[in-house]
């Protein structure tokens, strides 16, 4: 006999009880099987647990012991049952998210906000990457979810839509192109620009168009985050192709203006990844399911941003 939960959580109700028939009854077990179980138990450990008498009995000095030991061991078993219950109904769990900087600056800060206030425990992870890295490192088991733009899909992966971007011409006050209520892309080339890294969707996108026109972006230097971009575009270094959502925030601090781009590529269908969703842990199918129902809003309210443009 090796010790087990269920005999020490007799031998606890017995020393409670006082009495084995008394705890026997409430843990609905016969009071022979009570006495059998505790029996082997001192046997298996080589002391006497308890004396016994007509009156009932009384633990001995390794039985107060033994009392204090086992309610520690009974009540970490309760917790860890009570934990892994919260797994299993996605209160408790671990969540890794990659996801590109359109995403992280225009989505997640609020998302992960609401999200938490209502799974507290669940720990999630968010990193930034390119696109195509993220397809990569959701595809190898890297990651649970993905958020990318503008990218070749991979037949391995469930894709999602998330939300409808908006890329906008960001430009100095003051600067040629700020007066127009839109401009076309061939109409901005004969001017410097600030761009994000090489790998990144929108630099990609941009170069690829102007390719289209048989032209070339003039970047005079790479940054690689969109506060950047917005301070290289006040200081007059060059103009930059960033996400509305992303420099509506700079607007009122900075010099810089926003010009809607005419072009159809400027309108981006940001998407939500991952391996497979049946395949998920609670945790990550609720955040999956958070995060596609905040795309959904934001794209309902992205509508009414017209107003912030050029304030």
């Amino acid at each position: 006999m090796r010790l087990d939960p269920v005999t020490l959580r007799l031998f606890v109700a017995m020393v409670e009880e006082g009495t084995i028939a008394a705890a026997a009854e409430r843990e609905h077990i016969a009071a022979a099987a009570v006495s059998k179980r505790i029996r082997g138990l001192e046997e298996v450990l080589g002391i006497e647990l308890i004396f016994r008498s007509n009156k009932g009995i009384e633990p001995s000095a390794a039985g107060v012991a033994l009392l204090g030991l086992a309610r520690g061991v009974l009540h970490d078993l309760d917790d860890i049952f009570a934990q892994m219950r919260e797994f299993s109904r996605g209160t408790r769990g671990f969540v890794r998210v990659v996801a590109n900087i359109s995403a992280i600056t225009q989505v997640m800060p609020m998302a992960l906000k609401s999200f938490l206030q209502t799974h507290p425990q669940v720990h999630i992870r968010l990193d930034e990457m390119t696109s195509g890295d993220i397809l990569r490192v959701v595809a190898e088991n890297g990651a649970d979810i993905g958020l990318f733009s503008e990218w070749p899909e991979r037949p391995d992966l469930e894709v999602y839509h998330f939300f409808n971007d908006e890329l906008v011409l960001a430009v100095p006050t003051g600067h040629p192109l700020a007066g127009r209520t839109s401009v076309a892309l061939a109409d901005t080339l004969d001017y410097d620009y600030v761009g994000l890294h090489a790998d990144s969707s929108i630099t990609l996108q941009l170069s690829k168009a102007a390719a289209g026109l048989g032209r070339s972006v003039r970047l005079k230097m790479h940054v690689t985050s969109f506060d950047a971009l917005s301070l290289m575009v006040e200081a007059g270094l060059g103009i930059g192709v960033l996400p509305r959502g992303s420099v509506l925030p700079y607007l009122k601090s900075m010099a810089i203006q926003i010009v809607p781009l005419d072009d159809a590529w400027a309108r981006r269908d940001l998407k939500l990844c991952v391996r497979s969703y049946r395949s998920l842990s609670i945790a990550a199918k609720l955040m999956t399911d958070h995060l596609r129902s905040v795309g959904q809003d934001r794209g309902a309210i992205a509508v009414g941003d017209d107003d912030l443009t050029n304030e």
